[in-house]
Formats: structure tokens, sequence, C-alpha cells
């Protein structure tokens, strides 16, 4: 299916009855393509995790219930799907009745693994359950106030270098914005680096997520093409780049790449 066909960017009904047909999945392939990677083998590990607020369906009886979802796609499925198409995919529960909320948790499993093409996980939650978000995630170190004197506002990949010094480092910023590339709206993010390896210039790595500012591509492009270039232009022995972006819609995507098995995308943050 192609992109224009997508719900997102267009007037949509909400449905009021169960409609899986409604998830639209957006091939992962042209933006590696993009990549130089076109041979069906990546060079990381990683999964998507999304948070989903407003999840609703009927209890026997007619009484509603409602939860929030953490849904993590694995970074190997073929597809993506359209972010409004799975809020209206959400919505298409509410009046669905249910007896568990694990029933409902399977129902979701099934056709979200369905339309990706992979194996995705699907845990929901009471809305007593919210955890508790930080600002930070310990142990990072901020690079926001970095003197950068040459800003730029179109991407910059070869902002990025290293030194000769190896260390093992945990970086972030709270400025990655980019946009929609089908409604043109800006989407904002903590970016989380972690490495081992030739020491990154702080001040060429704040330009370089900076120069993302008017990068029209998705979340999960823009962590993909995060990780490709820091492993180009820096060389790291090991990297992991995670995204946390904020809430649109009722969903927020925070997906995470790495060079090790074993990671996850850490604690939600305040902007969640």
């Amino acid at each position: 299916m192609a992109l224009n066909d997508a719900p997102l960017g267009k007037t949509s009904d909400y449905p009021d009855s169960y409609n899986p047909g409604l998830l639209f999945p957006v091939a992962r392939e042209e933006n590696r393509r993009r990549l130089g990677l076109d041979d069906g083998r990546w060079p990381w590990f990683g999964e998507d995790l999304w948070q989903a607020w407003e999840i609703s369906w009927l209890r026997p009886g007619g009484v509603p219930d409602v939860a929030w979802a953490e849904i993590v796609f694995p970074a190997a499925s073929p597809s993506i799907i359209e972010s409004k198409s799975l809020k209206l995919y959400l919505n298409s529960l509410n009046q669905a009745v249910y007896s568990t909320r694990d029933q409902v948790a399977e129902v979701i499993t099934k056709d979200l693994s369905s339309a990706c093409g992979g194996a995705v996980h699907v845990r929901l939650l009471s809305v007593d359950e919210s955890g508790d978000a930080v600002g930070r995630p310990a142990g990072f170190e901020l690079i926001d106030d970095e003197p950068v004197s040459d800003v730029v506002y179109d991407y910059a990949p070869d902002s990025l270098f290293a030194g000769d010094e190896i260390v093992t480092e945990r970086l972030c910023s709270h400025l990655l914005k980019s946009n929609c590339p089908v409604t043109g709206q800006p989407d904002w993010a903590t970016l989380l680096i972690s490495y081992t390896g030739p020491k990154i210039d702080r001040a060429g790595l704040l330009r370089y997520v900076v120069s993302f500012r008017q990068k029209q591509d998705f979340h999960e492009h823009c962590v993909e093409t995060v990780f490709t270039d820091v492993m180009s232009h820096c060389k790291p022995e090991s990297l992991t780049v995670c995204a946390r972006y904020t809430r649109r819609g009722g969903l927020d995507i925070n997906p995470w790449r790495s060079t090790e098995t074993g990671h996850d995308a850490g604690p939600r943050l305040i902007r969640q």
C-alpha cells in the first residue's frame, strides 16, 4: 500500500465497531535502502516501544474499562504501523465486549503481529500503574549547553566526528525535533546515545542533533539514521541509540537500535 493511502493527514470517521482492517503497514525497506542497507541484514538489534494511553472496551454488562498499553514491535519486522491507523484501530475496540484485560491484549497482539509481519508483544496496564517518569535517565550527560557557533537546520551528518581517546559514555539531548513526512507536524524527542569507542565531539554531536530540525521522517527512521551516521563517522566499538518521543494523539513511539542485545527503551520521560 502506498503511504498516500494512509489515514494520516486526512479527515477520518472514528469507528464504532472492531476493525483490524484499519491498521496500515508501512514497509521499512525503502528507508533502509536510503541508508545503504539493501541486503536484508541490519547492523543492529532493536525494538520500537509504543505507549498507547487511550484504550477502552466494554466489560460484560456494558460498563467500560480503560487501560494503557506498552506495545513492542521488533525492529526486524518488515513493516511499521502508521500511527493514525493504530489510533483508529484502538478506538475500534471502544464498543467491543471482552471478559478480561488479557483477552483484549491477546486480540491486539494478534492483529498487530499480522499487520507488521513480526511477533509483537503487548502489555495492558491499569491507569493506576503509570510508573514514575524522569527528566533524564540516570547516568546520562546532557550535551545541550555545548558551545556551537555554526548551527544549521538542514540534516548535517558531517557534523559528527570523534577523537583518539577511547571512552565509554552516555549522552543525552532534549533537542531532537523532526517533522512528520505526511502532515509536517513537529515530532519532539529526547535522544539517548550510549557508546564505547573514540570520544565523540559533543559540540559536533549537538550540531548534528539540531540539524534534524527540518528533517521529514518517521520516528523509527530517524533513530536508524542516527545509528548509521554515528557508526559511520565515529566508529564506536559498541553503540545504542534511543529516542523517547513526546506523546501525540494518545501515542508515543520510542525506537532503540543497538549493536548489543538486551537493551530496552529505558524509563518513561516527563514529556511523555
